[in-house]
């Protein structure tokens, strides 16, 4: 066996990756967000949260290499360091950026040949879709919120994402921001502004609730609430940058632009506002 043989997995993406990569023997701890693969949930212990984790419980496993996500976790990253544990936090924030750390855990446990299979079958995946998306009788505009409380709009993968369905990202500046703090819509009359034609909602860890939506004020007059275009779309299949967003994450969301697409119509289909 190439590579850490025992592996804990701080996030679901790690996970998901490994799992498609025929590497799922390595991983000896798991996030308690998982929920892809299931398989994972049922056969490996959950050792941590996002923010959290019981280290204690992480050392007792021994394992040989620790895997994280972004800053949000760097205290756990400092304290499982401090413990004599090897960490990797990977910060990816891009389509791009994902492919890339993809390929880097593929290395780190001599699964090249496996992973350069699905990343070739996604990246085909990707621009069939682009393909598709290019076909539809227009491009409708989309605010894709990531929370309610404030207003957060989506990252930069999403947009990416959203644009690859074929929509037209109604916050690109915002979505290049790596934190969340800054995509905080402080006005949330902005997004009235803006005027998005469909409305896809991601909050992490929360039902959705489209009535809270039409029920805030100024917002009736946004096309997308007053067509009804309101959508969800899982945080497991769009919010973690791993295999999910660029499969059925992506695939998902280009089945409610197309069909809100197909609703508007042609280009003439603005004078709908």
């Amino acid at each position: 066996m190439i590579g850490p043989r025992r592996i804990v997995c701080l996030t679901e993406e790690t996970t998901e990756w490994l799992y498609l990569l025929g590497e799922q023997e390595r991983i000896v701890g798991i996030s308690g967000f998982t929920v892809r693969p299931a398989q994972a949930r049922r056969e490996k212990p959950r050792v941590s949260a996002f923010t959290s984790a019981k280290i204690e419980r992480i050392v007792a496993l021994q394992p040989d290499l620790v895997l994280g996500f972004s800053d949000l976790q760097a205290d756990i990253a400092a304290d499982l360091v401090r413990a004599g544990l090897a960490v990797h936090i990977f910060n990816q924030r891009s389509i791009a950026e994902i492919f890339e750390f993809m390929g880097v855990l593929a290395r780190m446990v001599g699964a090249q040949r496996r992973a350069q299979t699905l990343v070739g079958r996604m990246r085909r995946s990707l621009e069939g879709v682009r393909r598709e998306a290019a076909r539809l009788p227009c491009r409708p505009r989309v605010y894709f919120e990531e929370w309610d409380g404030p207003l957060i709009s989506g990252i930069r993968w999403v947009g990416e994402l959203v644009t690859i369905a074929g929509g037209e990202e109604c916050f690109g500046e915002l979505s290049v921001q790596p934190h969340a703090k800054a995509r905080i819509i402080a006005d949330p009359l902005e997004v009235v502004r803006r005027a998005p034609d469909v409305l896809i909602a991601s909050w992490c860890g929360k039902k959705f609730n489209p009535q809270s939506v039409r029920e805030r004020p100024g917002w009736a007059s946004i096309p997308a609430v007053r067509h009804g275009r309101l959508f969800s779309v899982p945080s497991s299949e769009i919010l973690q940058p791993g295999p999910a967003a660029l499969t059925d994450g992506l695939a998902r969301l280009h089945r409610i632009i197309a069909q809100c697409a197909r609703e508007m119509g042609g280009p003439d289909a603005r004078t709908e506002r």
